[in-house]
Protein backbone atom coordinates (compact mmCIF):
# COMPACT_ATOMS: atom_id res chain seq x y z
CA UNK A 1 0.00 0.00 0.00
CA UNK A 2 1.19 3.33 -0.93
CA UNK A 3 2.55 5.22 2.42
CA UNK A 4 0.25 8.37 3.30
CA UNK A 5 0.48 11.02 6.41
CA UNK A 6 -2.80 12.11 7.14
CA UNK A 7 -5.35 10.44 5.52
CA UNK A 8 -8.47 12.86 5.64
CA UNK A 9 -12.00 12.09 7.12
CA UNK A 10 -14.75 13.95 3.95
CA UNK A 11 -18.37 14.00 4.16
CA UNK A 12 -20.55 14.31 7.29
CA UNK A 13 -21.39 11.08 10.02
CA UNK A 14 -24.93 9.72 9.15
CA UNK A 15 -26.76 6.85 10.80
CA UNK A 16 -28.10 4.36 7.61
CA UNK A 17 -30.56 1.44 8.22
CA UNK A 18 -30.17 -1.55 6.64
CA UNK A 19 -26.20 -1.21 6.92
CA UNK A 20 -24.79 -0.33 3.44
CA UNK A 21 -21.72 -2.31 2.25
CA UNK A 22 -18.78 0.16 3.04
CA UNK A 23 -16.64 1.48 0.01
CA UNK A 24 -13.63 1.31 2.43
CA UNK A 25 -12.42 0.86 5.70
CA UNK A 26 -10.30 2.71 7.42
CA UNK A 27 -8.13 1.37 10.68
CA UNK A 28 -5.94 3.73 12.48
CA UNK A 29 -5.74 6.58 15.36
CA UNK A 30 -9.04 8.72 14.53
CA UNK A 31 -9.78 12.31 16.12
CA UNK A 32 -12.77 11.88 15.85
CA UNK A 33 -13.67 16.01 17.64
CA UNK A 34 -15.93 14.28 20.32
CA UNK A 35 -14.59 14.98 23.91
CA UNK A 36 -16.39 11.77 25.31
CA UNK A 37 -14.26 9.62 22.51
CA UNK A 38 -11.85 11.74 21.30
CA UNK A 39 -9.44 9.12 19.45
CA UNK A 40 -11.35 6.17 17.85
CA UNK A 41 -9.79 3.18 16.16
CA UNK A 42 -11.94 2.66 12.68
CA UNK A 43 -14.66 3.57 10.27
CA UNK A 44 -16.51 3.06 7.29
CA UNK A 45 -16.93 4.99 4.20
CA UNK A 46 -19.54 5.04 1.69
CA UNK A 47 -19.54 7.93 -1.08
CA UNK A 48 -18.53 11.03 0.47
CA UNK A 49 -19.85 10.05 3.63
CA UNK A 50 -18.70 8.47 6.79
CA UNK A 51 -21.01 5.54 7.59
CA UNK A 52 -19.51 4.57 10.97
CA UNK A 53 -16.16 5.71 13.25
CA UNK A 54 -15.73 3.15 16.27
CA UNK A 55 -13.83 0.54 17.55
CA UNK A 56 -12.36 -1.96 15.02
CA UNK A 57 -14.22 -4.61 15.75
CA UNK A 58 -17.40 -2.28 15.63
CA UNK A 59 -16.49 -0.76 12.02
CA UNK A 60 -15.45 -4.28 10.56
CA UNK A 61 -19.02 -5.31 10.33
CA UNK A 62 -19.50 -3.00 7.48
CA UNK A 63 -17.37 -4.78 5.06
CA UNK A 64 -17.82 -6.53 2.28
CA UNK A 65 -17.02 -8.37 -0.43
CA UNK A 66 -16.04 -4.85 -2.10
CA UNK A 67 -14.75 -2.93 0.53
CA UNK A 68 -11.58 -1.89 0.42
CA UNK A 69 -9.58 -1.57 3.17
CA UNK A 70 -6.80 0.63 4.69
CA UNK A 71 -4.56 0.68 7.61
CA UNK A 72 -3.11 3.65 8.49
CA UNK A 73 0.66 2.95 9.79
CA UNK A 74 2.44 3.29 13.38
CA UNK A 75 2.50 7.07 13.97
CA UNK A 76 0.15 8.13 11.70
CA UNK A 77 -3.20 10.59 12.53
CA UNK A 78 -6.28 10.35 10.75
CA UNK A 79 -7.96 13.93 10.72
CA UNK A 80 -10.75 15.97 8.84
CA UNK A 81 -9.80 17.49 5.41
CA UNK A 82 -8.22 20.91 6.20
CA UNK A 83 -10.85 24.01 5.34
CA UNK A 84 -8.69 27.27 3.99
CA UNK A 85 -10.25 29.98 4.79
CA UNK A 86 -9.11 32.63 2.41
CA UNK A 87 -7.73 31.90 -1.05
CA UNK A 88 -7.62 33.44 -4.67
CA UNK A 89 -7.87 30.13 -5.60
CA UNK A 90 -7.56 29.92 -9.42
CA UNK A 91 -5.37 32.83 -9.09
CA UNK A 92 -3.35 30.11 -7.18
CA UNK A 93 -3.28 27.89 -9.42
CA UNK A 94 -2.08 30.20 -12.10
CA UNK A 95 1.16 31.24 -9.73
CA UNK A 96 2.04 27.14 -9.34
CA UNK A 97 3.42 28.01 -13.01
CA UNK A 98 4.62 31.39 -12.80
CA UNK A 99 7.70 33.20 -11.68
CA UNK A 100 8.60 32.48 -8.68
CA UNK A 101 9.20 35.53 -6.15
CA UNK A 102 8.35 34.65 -2.77
CA UNK A 103 11.77 33.61 -1.58
CA UNK A 104 14.54 35.70 -3.66
CA UNK A 105 16.36 37.41 -0.76
CA UNK A 106 18.46 39.97 -2.77
CA UNK A 107 17.66 42.55 -5.65
CA UNK A 108 19.95 40.76 -8.17
CA UNK A 109 18.01 37.29 -7.02
CA UNK A 110 15.08 38.68 -7.40
CA UNK A 111 15.92 40.41 -11.05
CA UNK A 112 17.61 37.18 -12.12
CA UNK A 113 14.29 35.25 -11.63
CA UNK A 114 12.34 37.48 -13.90
CA UNK A 115 14.80 37.29 -16.54
CA UNK A 116 14.85 33.33 -16.52
CA UNK A 117 11.33 33.34 -16.39
CA UNK A 118 10.76 35.90 -19.68
CA UNK A 119 13.28 33.38 -21.66
CA UNK A 120 10.58 31.05 -20.71
CA UNK A 121 7.50 32.51 -22.84
CA UNK A 122 6.41 34.27 -25.92
CA UNK A 123 7.27 37.84 -26.60
CA UNK A 124 3.93 40.15 -25.72
CA UNK A 125 2.76 37.23 -23.01
CA UNK A 126 1.82 38.91 -19.79
CA UNK A 127 3.86 37.68 -16.75
CA UNK A 128 1.96 37.99 -13.57
CA UNK A 129 2.14 36.58 -10.07
CA UNK A 130 5.43 36.46 -8.77
CA UNK A 131 4.24 37.33 -4.57
CA UNK A 132 7.44 39.02 -4.16
CA UNK A 133 8.56 40.53 -0.79
CA UNK A 134 11.07 43.38 -0.93
CA UNK A 135 11.74 42.77 2.91
CA UNK A 136 13.97 39.90 2.22
CA UNK A 137 16.38 42.34 0.72
CA UNK A 138 16.56 44.91 3.19
CA UNK A 139 13.23 47.03 2.38
CA UNK A 140 14.67 48.40 -0.52
CA UNK A 141 11.07 49.26 -3.04
CA UNK A 142 11.83 47.37 -6.54
CA UNK A 143 11.15 49.24 -9.50
CA UNK A 144 10.19 49.36 -13.20
CA UNK A 145 14.23 50.58 -13.74
CA UNK A 146 15.25 47.10 -12.52
CA UNK A 147 13.47 44.64 -14.79
CA UNK A 148 12.83 47.18 -18.13
CA UNK A 149 15.96 45.79 -20.08
CA UNK A 150 15.05 42.08 -19.16
CA UNK A 151 11.70 42.28 -20.19
CA UNK A 152 11.81 44.63 -23.55
CA UNK A 153 9.01 42.48 -25.34
CA UNK A 154 6.94 41.45 -22.06
CA UNK A 155 4.41 43.32 -20.05
CA UNK A 156 5.79 42.62 -16.43
CA UNK A 157 2.76 42.93 -13.80
CA UNK A 158 3.93 41.16 -10.54
CA UNK A 159 2.78 41.16 -6.62
CA UNK A 160 3.55 41.95 -3.82
CA UNK A 161 2.73 38.70 -1.26
CA UNK A 162 0.56 40.46 0.30
CA UNK A 163 -1.71 41.33 -3.06
CA UNK A 164 -1.54 45.27 -1.67
CA UNK A 165 0.83 46.29 -4.39
CA UNK A 166 2.11 45.30 -7.45
CA UNK A 167 4.88 46.35 -10.09
CA UNK A 168 4.72 46.83 -13.52
CA UNK A 169 7.32 47.34 -16.13
CA UNK A 170 7.38 49.75 -18.33
CA UNK A 171 5.57 47.32 -21.39
CA UNK A 172 2.70 47.55 -18.60
CA UNK A 173 2.86 50.59 -18.05
CA UNK A 174 2.67 51.94 -22.00
CA UNK A 175 -0.12 48.59 -22.28
CA UNK A 176 -2.07 50.87 -20.27
CA UNK A 177 -1.30 54.29 -21.40
CA UNK A 178 -0.03 54.88 -18.34
CA UNK A 179 2.88 58.23 -18.20
CA UNK A 180 4.23 60.00 -15.33
CA UNK A 181 1.46 61.67 -15.58
CA UNK A 182 -1.36 59.97 -14.33
CA UNK A 183 -2.98 60.89 -10.70
CA UNK A 184 -3.31 58.77 -7.75
CA UNK A 185 -6.87 56.97 -7.59
CA UNK A 186 -8.85 57.46 -4.71
CA UNK A 187 -8.15 54.39 -1.97
CA UNK A 188 -5.04 54.06 -3.65
CA UNK A 189 -1.33 55.51 -4.39
CA UNK A 190 1.32 55.17 -7.27
CA UNK A 191 4.83 55.88 -6.02
CA UNK A 192 7.27 58.39 -7.70
CA UNK A 193 10.52 58.96 -7.32
CA UNK A 194 12.25 62.55 -6.40
CA UNK A 195 11.90 63.31 -10.00
CA UNK A 196 8.06 62.61 -10.37
CA UNK A 197 8.67 59.47 -12.36
CA UNK A 198 7.04 56.99 -11.77
CA UNK A 199 8.38 53.85 -10.51
CA UNK A 200 6.21 51.45 -11.33
CA UNK A 201 4.61 50.52 -8.08
CA UNK A 202 1.03 50.67 -7.40
CA UNK A 203 -0.68 49.99 -4.66
CA UNK A 204 -4.16 48.95 -3.67
CA UNK A 205 -6.92 50.51 -6.41
CA UNK A 206 -4.28 52.27 -7.83
CA UNK A 207 -3.46 48.55 -9.21
CA UNK A 208 -6.97 48.74 -11.05
CA UNK A 209 -5.31 51.05 -13.77
CA UNK A 210 -3.13 48.15 -15.71
CA UNK A 211 -5.24 45.42 -13.96
CA UNK A 212 -7.71 46.37 -16.60
CA UNK A 213 -5.62 45.61 -19.79
CA UNK A 214 -4.32 42.58 -18.40
CA UNK A 215 -6.03 39.88 -20.81
CA UNK A 216 -8.62 37.45 -19.55
CA UNK A 217 -7.07 34.16 -19.36
CA UNK A 218 -8.89 31.93 -21.84
CA UNK A 219 -11.35 28.87 -20.63
CA UNK A 220 -8.95 26.19 -21.23
CA UNK A 221 -6.27 28.29 -19.38
CA UNK A 222 -8.44 28.96 -16.33
CA UNK A 223 -9.50 25.01 -16.44
CA UNK A 224 -6.05 23.88 -16.24
CA UNK A 225 -4.88 26.53 -13.26
CA UNK A 226 -8.31 25.32 -11.58
CA UNK A 227 -7.31 21.64 -12.38
CA UNK A 228 -3.33 22.41 -10.91
CA UNK A 229 -4.71 24.41 -7.66
CA UNK A 230 -7.26 21.29 -6.75
CA UNK A 231 -4.73 18.76 -6.76
CA UNK A 232 -2.24 21.17 -4.85
CA UNK A 233 -4.32 21.79 -1.98
CA UNK A 234 -5.47 18.39 -2.20
CA UNK A 235 -1.65 16.86 -1.55
CA UNK A 236 -1.42 19.11 1.28
CA UNK A 237 -4.67 17.86 3.15
CA UNK A 238 -7.30 21.08 1.95
CA UNK A 239 -10.30 19.57 1.29
CA UNK A 240 -12.64 23.07 0.84
CA UNK A 241 -11.39 26.34 0.19
CA UNK A 242 -12.67 29.98 0.55
CA UNK A 243 -12.51 31.92 -2.84
CA UNK A 244 -12.33 35.37 -1.70
CA UNK A 245 -13.22 36.54 -5.55
CA UNK A 246 -12.52 35.74 -9.15
CA UNK A 247 -13.16 33.12 -11.94
CA UNK A 248 -16.63 32.07 -11.08
CA UNK A 249 -17.80 30.70 -14.87
CA UNK A 250 -14.66 28.53 -14.40
CA UNK A 251 -15.86 27.36 -10.87
CA UNK A 252 -19.22 26.97 -12.12
CA UNK A 253 -18.35 25.02 -15.54
CA UNK A 254 -15.64 22.31 -13.04
CA UNK A 255 -18.99 21.80 -11.40
CA UNK A 256 -21.32 21.44 -13.81
CA UNK A 257 -18.86 18.83 -15.09
CA UNK A 258 -18.06 16.98 -12.34
CA UNK A 259 -14.75 17.96 -12.27
CA UNK A 260 -14.37 19.73 -8.41
CA UNK A 261 -12.31 17.64 -5.99
CA UNK A 262 -12.36 20.71 -3.97
CA UNK A 263 -15.25 22.02 -2.13
CA UNK A 264 -15.67 25.89 -2.97
CA UNK A 265 -17.31 28.45 -1.24
CA UNK A 266 -17.77 31.67 -3.29
CA UNK A 267 -16.98 34.97 -2.52
CA UNK A 268 -17.07 38.56 -4.32
CA UNK A 269 -16.32 41.93 -3.65
CA UNK A 270 -17.79 44.30 -0.83
CA UNK A 271 -18.71 46.88 -3.54
CA UNK A 272 -20.55 44.39 -5.39
CA UNK A 273 -23.51 43.31 -2.44
CA UNK A 274 -26.09 43.92 -4.59
CA UNK A 275 -25.02 41.90 -7.19
CA UNK A 276 -24.74 38.81 -4.53
CA UNK A 277 -27.91 39.83 -3.31
CA UNK A 278 -29.70 39.79 -6.53
CA UNK A 279 -28.09 36.38 -7.55
CA UNK A 280 -28.21 34.88 -4.30
CA UNK A 281 -32.22 35.22 -4.42
CA UNK A 282 -32.44 34.35 -8.05
CA UNK A 283 -30.12 30.87 -8.05
CA UNK A 284 -29.95 30.41 -4.23
CA UNK A 285 -27.04 29.66 -2.27
CA UNK A 286 -25.09 26.37 -4.40
CA UNK A 287 -25.06 23.19 -2.51
CA UNK A 288 -22.17 21.38 -1.06
CA UNK A 289 -19.19 21.69 -3.46
CA UNK A 290 -20.20 24.66 -4.85
CA UNK A 291 -21.50 27.69 -2.57
CA UNK A 292 -22.24 31.19 -2.53
CA UNK A 293 -22.65 34.32 -0.06
CA UNK A 294 -19.14 35.32 1.31
CA UNK A 295 -18.44 39.04 0.61
CA UNK A 296 -14.52 40.39 0.76
CA UNK A 297 -13.72 44.33 1.58
CA UNK A 298 -11.21 46.16 2.86
CA UNK A 299 -11.02 49.04 5.18
CA UNK A 300 -7.29 49.90 4.60
CA UNK A 301 -4.32 47.89 3.60
CA UNK A 302 -1.61 46.26 4.65
CA UNK A 303 1.82 46.84 6.78
CA UNK A 304 4.23 44.85 4.67
CA UNK A 305 2.90 47.96 1.58
CA UNK A 306 2.50 50.78 4.37
CA UNK A 307 -0.96 50.90 3.45
CA UNK A 308 -2.66 50.18 6.63
CA UNK A 309 -4.31 53.32 7.90
CA UNK A 310 -2.70 54.68 10.99
CA UNK A 311 -2.82 58.03 13.03
CA UNK A 312 0.55 58.87 12.75
CA UNK A 313 3.95 57.88 9.53
CA UNK A 314 5.36 54.77 9.89
CA UNK A 315 8.84 55.05 11.58
CA UNK A 316 10.42 54.09 8.44
CA UNK A 317 8.69 56.71 6.37
CA UNK A 318 7.88 59.68 8.33
CA UNK A 319 5.71 60.77 5.02
CA UNK A 320 3.42 58.21 5.30
CA UNK A 321 0.86 56.38 7.30
CA UNK A 322 -1.30 54.79 4.96
CA UNK A 323 -4.75 54.85 3.93
CA UNK A 324 -8.53 54.27 3.83
CA UNK A 325 -9.55 51.68 0.72
CA UNK A 326 -12.79 51.53 1.50
CA UNK A 327 -14.36 54.85 3.34
CA UNK A 328 -16.20 54.60 6.79
CA UNK A 329 -19.41 56.16 5.14
CA UNK A 330 -19.57 53.89 1.99
CA UNK A 331 -18.59 50.54 4.70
Amino acid sequence: MRSINVILLLGTLCSCSPKPEADMVIHGKIWTGNPNQPIAEAMAVKGDSILAVGKKSEIDKWQGDNTAQIDAKEGQLIVPGFIDTHTHFVEGGFRLSSVQLRDAKTQQEFIKRIKDYVATVPPGTWIVGGDWDHQNWGGNMPERDWIDSISPLNPVWINRLDGHMKLGNSFALKAAGIDDNVKNVAGGTIDRNKKGKVTGIFRDNAQGLIDSVVPEPSAEQQDKALDAAMQYVASKGVTSAHNMFGYEKALARAHDQGRLITRIYCGMPLSNWKVLDREIRKEGRGDAWLGYGLLKGFVDGSLGSHTAAFFKPFVDSPSDSGFFITPEDEL
